[in-house]
């Protein structure tokens, strides 16, 4: 029986304690969903008058709406996300440079926007540069993704075999044209999940900047609470469902969006038709395709994988 890369195959013991162990924080979960819904209703929070509000159409679409905080943080979302991937192939790229006067200065300022907290990054850039909450939050985001994504960059650069750059090499190609067309692009193929999931981590800070004031949903959010409490609240619960589902809408479609990306990056490719105009075999991307192709080969050594004939037929 075999396993994963990381462990073994579990036995029939460890099978039957997972299961129970399983069995156990499932029911754990239940009644604390259970229990955090009765203190909810103890506490009025399905009330009707704890929910009129949000059929006001002023409250979405109003000048201060909620629409209007969730186009902000959307903007400052995707303008980071560019602007984050950029300075991530930047940085990746200088930090693979051959001479140590460009390799090490960018080594110590990337682990020193890695190790940055963002907000501490936000009111930074917000009180040195005055710069507004805006574009405090949109620069924070990009220098710390971006040397995030850098570094993941980096990281797939190097796992790639070294022929892959003595071959780029050999053709006569400069070290960074090798990097930009043979290196870069394969490493960012392999990367690409984590450079998504690390954006959808993006977008989720974006909500930091309600602290220095970037009029991004959660304070707009905030701020309308504030309004119609003054009127007869309390609403700050129910507004906190509503950004809550919010969030989770536009964060598990990107999930979803990033699964679908990942399989499609890892399915086999097929190349184009034979000479004779028949289909050729899928190529195998996994180890255990091509170790099983090698097999297949060894025991009948006339056959060309993708082949539609035999030798010498």
């Amino acid at each position: 029986m075999s396993g994963s890369v990381l462990f073994d195959a579990p036995g029939p013991n460890a099978i039957r304690r997972s299961r129970i162990l399983s069995i156990v924080f499932a029911v754990v979960a239940v009644v604390a969903l259970v229990l955090a819904v009765y203190q909810l209703w103890l506490g009025g929070a399905f009330y009707q008058d704890r929910w009129d509000i949000f059929a006001r159409e002023e409250l979405w679409f109003g000048a201060r709406g909620l629409m209007v905080g969730l186009g902000t943080t959307l903007s400052i979302a995707g303008i980071a996300a560019v602007g984050a991937i950029v300075l991530g192939i930047v940085l990746s790229i200088l930090r693979n440079a051959y001479s140590p006067w460009v390799r090490i200065p960018v080594t110590i300022v990337l682990e020193f926007f890695r190790g940055m907290p963002v907000l501490l990054m936000m009111l930074f850039i917000l009180i040195v540069f005055a710069s507004g909450a805006y574009w405090a939050v949109v620069w924070a985001l990009i220098v710390y993704n971006g040397a995030i994504i850098g570094e993941a960059l980096r990281a797939g650069m190097k796992s790639l075999p070294k022929g892959q750059r003595e071959s780029g090499l050999a053709i006569g190609l400069t070290p960074l044209r090798t990097t930009l067309e043979i290196e870069l692009p394969q490493a960012f193929r392999i990367m690409l999940p984590i450079i998504l999931a690390q954006l959808i981590v993006l977008l989720k800070d974006t909500s930091l900047g309600y602290i220095v004031g970037s009029p991004e949903i959660i304070r707009i959010g905030r701020q309308l609470v504030d309004f119609y409490d003054r009127q007869g609240g309390p609403y700050a619960l129910s507004m906190f469902f509503v950004l809550l589902a919010v969030f989770l809408g536009i964060n598990l479609t990107l999930s979803w969006l990033v699964r679908v990306l990942s399989r499609r990056l890892t399915r086999p490719r097929r190349g184009g038709p034979n000479l004779d105009g028949s289909k050729t075999e899928a190529i195998p991307v996994s180890t255990t395709a091509m170790r099983t192709a090698r097999t297949t080969d060894a025991e009948d050594p006339t056959k060309l994988p993708g082949a539609s004939g035999t030798l010498g037929g």
